[in-house]
């Protein structure tokens, strides 16, 4: 870590007590940040956090104990559908003045540049700024943590956010992603659940094939062969998740899969959906958010890994990876993520097997059984 001017130096983190935390990309990112704000949390005693995130994250924030407050702002070098006015950061940097935040830490994914985001922080008179930067920010951050990434060494997205925190005293000897469902919503999933046809007495599985990204998806074709097998051998029903988007997509699979299927991408908010995540007997599905909400509620997973963000596995939960190739045509035109792939994923590595994914259901079923749930009647929803 580095102190940019004796001046800044004086300035001590541990006297903190209105801090902003900048986690804007997507909702799997900022479940693995949880750690790193749990640590800021503590070690501010007091104090208050307020997260910086997109229109499209501010629901998942609500499943973060350790957020007081959310701040919601598209910003425009975070992939948007919409053209930004530049006018909109203008205001942005006027309603962060008005907050006289004592500081700010930026959390990035090593393929992207914090600088924006300092300086944001910067305009807004933020005295304390923090970030990993692979340039050298001068003013822009108070607190510059180098970057190795990937170029050194490649480290998970959880021990990389706590690793940044701890540059500044905090305690990171918690590694846990822990969020929080209310009750209530326990009421709302079941009461959707029951509404689409589901029978709640018997055991779920969730199948989650919706992508952010093509290149991620995996052929409809090989979830049907899966959900048709697991059906066959098991008395569990298979849920279909996705966003309202991929309604298409999640009916497509539910009729040609059939009996104890059901398609309800799009009925189920952000919460309730962390709430079904915690209580089906497994989650299969594609390196996407979905598995980073198994990481924070324990749910065993079988995961289609893209070859894409090596850092972002789930996170202490019993799982299976299968990682697979995409195609060179379909790889990032970033360059440090081209990198990572010309290191990394040399190999060409084909999709699974479907035995081998069946067999990696049927162990993590077998262990979920032991540890936790009996196949054939518990009930999940009380």
């Amino acid at each position: 870590m580095r102190l940019l001017t004796e001046t800044k130096a004086k300035l001590n983190w541990k006297d903190c007590c209105n801090l902003l935390v900048i986690r804007p990309d997507n909702i799997g990112d900022l479940l693995m940040s949880a750690p790193a704000f749990r640590a800021l949390k503590q070690f501010m005693k007091k104090g208050k956090i307020t997260l910086l995130t997109a229109q499209s994250m501010a629901v998942a924030a609500d499943l973060l104990p350790y957020i007081d407050e959310t701040l919601v702002a598209n910003l425009p070098w975070v992939k948007q559908q919409d053209q930004l006015d530049p006018a909109e950061f203008s205001a942005l940097v006027s309603r962060l003045k008005h907050y006289r935040f004592d500081g700010c830490i930026i959390f990035t994914v090593y393929s992207q540049n914090p600088l924006p985001a300092a300086m944001l922080a910067w305009m807004a008179g933020i005295p304390l700024r923090l970030a990993y930067c692979r340039e050298n920010p001068y003013q822009l951050l108070t607190h510059w943590v180098p970057d190795e990434e990937p170029y050194s060494r490649i480290r998970h997205q959880v021990v990389r956010d706590l690793e940044l925190v701890k540059s500044i005293g905090t305690d990171v000897s918690d590694d846990r992603i822990i969020i929080q469902i209310p009750g209530s919503v326990k009421k709302s999933v079941t009461e959707k659940l029951i509404a689409a046809g589901v029978d709640v007495r018997r055991p779920l599985l969730i199948l989650h094939a919706g992508v952010s990204e093509p290149r991620r998806a995996i052929p409809v074709d090989r979830w049907v062969a899966l959900a048709k097998r697991i059906v066959a051998s098991h008395n569990v029903q298979l849920l279909f998740t996705g966003q309202a988007s991929e309604r298409e997509l999640t009916d497509r699979l539910q009729r040609s899969s059939g009996v104890d299927t059901f398609s309800m991408a799009g009925l189920l908010d952000v919460m309730e959906f962390a709430a079904v995540v915690q209580s089906v007997a497994l989650v299969i599905s594609v390196n996407t958010a979905t598995i980073h909400l198994a990481a924070a509620t324990g749910t065993p997973c079988v995961v289609f890994y893209a070859q894409t963000n090596p850092q972002h596995t789930p996170w202490r939960t019993p799982q299976r990876i299968f990682p697979f190739s995409v195609m060179s045509d379909d790889i990032s035109r970033n360059e440090v993520v081209r990198y990572v792939a010309r290191q990394l994923y040399r190999d060409r590595v084909p999709l699974p097997a479907l035995e081998d994914v069946i067999d990696a259901v049927e162990s993590l079923l077998v262990e979920r059984a032991d540890c936790r749930l009996q196949l054939g009647g518990q009930l999940f929803f009380h």
